[in-house]
């Protein structure tokens, strides 16, 4: 009788333990199907950030045939979830914005980090490809569809492992990829004002994005407010001693900036709006005249909103901005027409730049600047051979002779053509090369004439620089003895000499049409390449 008593009290805890064991699955089953957004059927296509849609089962046949952990899987359906399995890093032209800001992210991490997990080399390999060709999304479905899931897969990866301790929540992850066009205004309420419980948010470890992020709040408030007065199209140009309508919208607009103090409502154009109109002509990248002529009539003419929806768009490139490395670093910024060169995160001078002119854009992208040559040969492009030199050898036999050039090879319909070293060089007397698939470099240049310029993008692509013997000296600071008059001598040789660099420095390209300088100031600058024209455009509703 003990003994059956016994033997039922051991099933009787037997059971017990394992229903307690079934019940903690369950829990801990419900709590990870918590953490799966719902599917957001609302999207579609004529409100969606792509237009592009997966089908789940896609998503799901990847995640077994790569048995994509469940940490990670569980992610990706919530992602996918959120944006009803609206593609997140293609669009029907191509790559979106956040797919070369995540890879250029990601590539910087893996090659630069000492962490190897996030190792991808099918990946890396498939990535590369793209970003060396031009492809069309509509003939390459399947591999574009693999490639889409590889992204978020290495998306979640990077993000799971860089932005730890709740500093990013997982809807907030899920929305570093837009995935529908809202209300600007709505968005940046949205963006402000949402607290999190833990205090923790993304400004705490991008101070970048958390000085943009308080301009946003002064540009939002002076948007529900109604704005500024727009002067329209007042009669130019508007200096000091005139007294016009436009004149007191122009002040208005220039005290809601900071531009100028106080709260004058006279009409009169005095001293103190000439100083504000040079500060506001210096945050958009303009000679400090103080006198308004059209360029800066166009922007006094933008509403707040306007500017609001410019932050958020330069916001969200601030989320793939990667963290400033210790040394030397050199930063381009394509709309500023600036190089900044930063010594372990302070800055040691800018120069002035040369970029890419519309259609022929300076890419986006981080490298390694590890070699310096001076007295460079030229190797022309193929397609400047094709559309400018041979028309100009057409037109004038000794074209190339005049210019220096030379036929390298000549066994085809496209002869292969170099410049020799010299002063019509059209790199100048030294060049900067960091490897990368756009064959982008920086140059000096033998035409000094577009540095004085305000807007200065004028080359095919390359990075043309202002002061190329103080950017050598920088970066051949520690590599023995470079001093000014060898590094002048070498530029001057005529004789073409490569220096690998033992610190190599990182470039960062980037493409900020606002941001906020050393100064505290916030800067705008045009949008050259209409970049945010286009994004815009799929991330805004209209207003």
């Amino acid at each position: 009788m003990r003994k059956i008593f016994i033997l039922i009290t051991l099933a009787t805890i037997s059971l017990l333990s394992c229903k307690s064991k079934e019940e903690k699955e369950a829990e801990k089953a419900e709590k990870e199907k918590k953490k799966i957004s719902k599917r957001n059927t609302w999207i579609n296509k004529s409100n969606s950030y792509s237009d592009l849609f997966l089908d789940s089962m896609n998503v799901e046949k990847f995640i077994a045939d790569r048995q994509v952990p469940d940490s990670i899987s569980n992610r990706m359906r919530s992602f996918y979830n959120a944006r009803n399995y609206q593609f997140g890093w293609f669009n029907s032209k191509g790559f979106t914005e956040q797919a070369y800001g995540f890879w250029n992210l990601y590539d910087h991490y893996v090659t630069y980090s000492a962490d190897s997990s996030l190792l991808d080399k099918p990946f890396q390999k498939k990535m590369n490809a793209l970003m060396e060709d031009e492809f069309s999304v509509g003939n390459n479905g399947s591999s574009v569809r693999e490639t889409e899931l590889m992204m978020t897969v290495n998306f979640l990866r990077y993000s799971l492992a860089n932005f730890a301790d709740g500093y990013v929540k997982r809807k907030e992850m899920e929305r570093f990829v837009p995935f529908t066009k809202r209300d600007p205004m709505e968005w940046a309420d949205s963006l402000l004002n949402k607290k999190h419980k833990d205090n923790k948010y993304f400004e705490d470890i991008n101070p970048e994005y958390a000085k943009l992020k308080e301009q946003l709040n002064k540009y939002f408030q002076i948007a529900q407010n109604g704005g500024w007065p727009l002067p329209g199209s007042a009669k130019l140009p508007i200096k000091k001693g005139q007294s016009t309508d436009a004149v007191l919208a122009i002040k208005k607009h220039l005290q809601l900036t900071g531009d100028l103090p106080g709260n004058d409502t006279t009409m009169v154009f005095d001293d103190a709006m000439e100083n504000g109109i040079r500060s506001y002509q210096e945050r958009y990248g303009y000679t400090p005249t103080g006198i308004v002529n059209a360029d800066l009539l166009k922007h006094l003419n933008v509403p707040a909103t306007e500017r609001v929806k410019q932050l958020l768009l330069n916001l969200d490139r601030m989320r793939w901005m990667p963290s400033q490395p210790k040394g030397k670093l050199i930063v381009i910024n394509i709309p500023e027409y600036k190089l900044h060169a930063l010594e372990d995160g302070k800055e040691v001078f800018d120069m002035d730049v040369v970029v890419g002119k519309v259609g022929h854009h300076t890419s986006m992208f981080t490298g390694t600047l590890n070699q310096v040559v001076f007295s460079p040969h030229w190797n022309v492009p193929p397609s400047i051979v094709k559309n400018e030199i041979l028309p100009a050898m057409a037109k004038n036999p000794n074209y190339l002779a005049e210019n220096n050039m030379e036929i390298v090879e000549n066994n085809g319909e496209l002869p292969t053509i170099r410049q020799l070293p010299g002063e019509k060089n059209a790199l100048g007397k030294v060049k900067f090369l960091f490897p990368n698939s756009f064959n982008i470099y920086l140059h000096d240049t033998p035409s000094k004439s577009l540095f004085s310029r305000d807007k200065r993008a004028f080359s095919h692509g390359c990075i043309r620089v202002s002061e190329p013997p103080k950017l050598a000296s920088y970066l051949l600071e520690d590599e023995g003895s470079w001093d000014d008059d060898r590094i002048f001598e070498a530029m001057n040789a005529g004789t073409e000499k490569f220096v690998k660099l033992k610190d190599p420095a990182e470039v960062f390209i980037t493409y900020y049409t606002a941001w906020v300088d050393e100064r505290g100031r916030l800067n705008f600058r045009e949008d050259i390449y209409g970049m945010d024209k286009e994004v815009a455009g799929r991330m805004f509703t209209k207003i």
